[in-house]
């Protein structure tokens, strides 16, 4: 199978998230199949849907991959499974969170899978990371760069101390 250019987004809000999203791209990275090619900065985020918690950081990263769409998702599900995440409540706090945003120009919706991301127009959180990464990425008839200047991103900035951290940690 020929490499497919895949994008996720990386979360979290427990324990040292930097340290999370860098040893889970370096985990990826090391999956047969998986190369990582692009990683946003690392964006200091409000709680959204459950708003009595800290706040998050949110990164996206690029992948090119010869992996089907529900072998990279169990990979993601594994890395968060190895930081520890448990799935107690919906959009609660978490140590580590990867979701698969999009997968080449693919369109599936399975009991496991929904590409691309069902939600990942509606969210800032998403849509700043990867338009740094994917500008031209388009989802329907938008690219991610026009969708994420029309996001409401109140509250949102880029952390530099976070960013600058995982980069090092990933060298």
């Amino acid at each position: 199978m020929a490499d497919v250019r895949a994008a996720i987004a990386l979360g979290g809000n427990m324990g040292d998230v930097a340290q999370a999203f860098s040893a889970a791209l370096a985990s990826l990275g090391a999956v047969p199949g998986v190369r990582v090619v692009a990683r946003s900065s690392v964006w200091r985020t409000p709680p959204w849907g459950k708003t009595d918690q800290p706040d998050f950081l949110n990164m996206c990263a690029l992948l090119d991959t010869s992996l089907s769409p529900h072998a990279l998702l169990d990979a993601c599900l594994a890395l968060e499974a190895q930081a520890g995440r448990v799935r107690a409540e919906r959009w609660g706090p978490r140590v580590l969170d990867v979701d698969v945003l999009a997968y080449g120009d693919v369109a599936l919706a399975d009991a496991r899978l929904t590409l691309p991301h069902p939600r990942m127009t509606e969210r800032a959180f998403v849509l700043a990371p990867l338009a740094e990464i994917a500008p031209d990425l388009r989802l329907g008839d938008e690219r991610v760069a026009d969708l994420a200047s029309r996001a409401d991103m109140a509250g949102m900035q880029v952390d530099e101390t976070a960013t600058q951290r995982v980069r090092t940690l990933s060298a």
